[in-house]
């Protein structure tokens, strides 16, 4: 019994030391940015808001549910993830966040700032490989996209509107 408590601490370690790939550069975005994103796994579906934010030298990163309850908020600041607040650690939300820096990043920026992830660029889309990440991008019309997280994870993006903006 003491066996397996060890090896699912050690198991628990090492997904907390994988990180997903990261640019060797933040890139230029037009911030601030609110993005619906829809979760579409095998099971369910789930909507959620996400709001990128330059704070200094960093990129604020906060999901929130419908109800504007935070899931998750991070800090990106020289190439690393920080905890933004006292949420628990949510690892799919970096995973997320860290895609979809992948697929808003300008194309003209790829190969400077993901020199240490394979990636390509196709006609419509983006992939990329690296360590145990694997993102596939697909753009749509009106600055939507589709991204798939894995196998079995899609997400739909599409950019919200500031209030007062005409929509075309």
């Amino acid at each position: 019994m003491p066996r397996l408590v060890w090896l699912t601490l050690l198991l628990m370690l090492g997904a907390c030391a994988q990180q997903p790939p990261l640019p060797t550069q933040t890139p230029r975005l037009a911030l601030p940015m609110q993005l619906h994103i829809q979760r579409r796994s095998a099971d369910e579906t789930r909507d959620w808001l996400l709001v990128i934010q330059q704070e200094g030298v960093a990129l604020r990163w906060s999901l929130l549910d419908p109800l504007g309850v935070p899931l998750a908020r991070q800090l990106l600041r020289d190439g690393r993830w920080l905890a933004d607040g006292l949420l628990p650690p949510n690892p799919e939300a970096r995973e997320l966040f860290a895609a979809l820096l992948f697929a808003l990043s300008p194309a003209e920026q790829l190969e400077e700032f993901y020199v240490d992830a394979r990636w390509t660029q196709q006609p419509g889309g983006r992939s990329l490989t690296a360590d145990a990440s694997s993102w596939h991008v697909r753009y749509r019309e009106n600055g939507r996209f589709e991204l798939d997280v894995g196998p079995t994870l899609t997400y739909g993006v599409a950019p919200i509107a500031p209030a007062g903006a005409h929509q075309r």
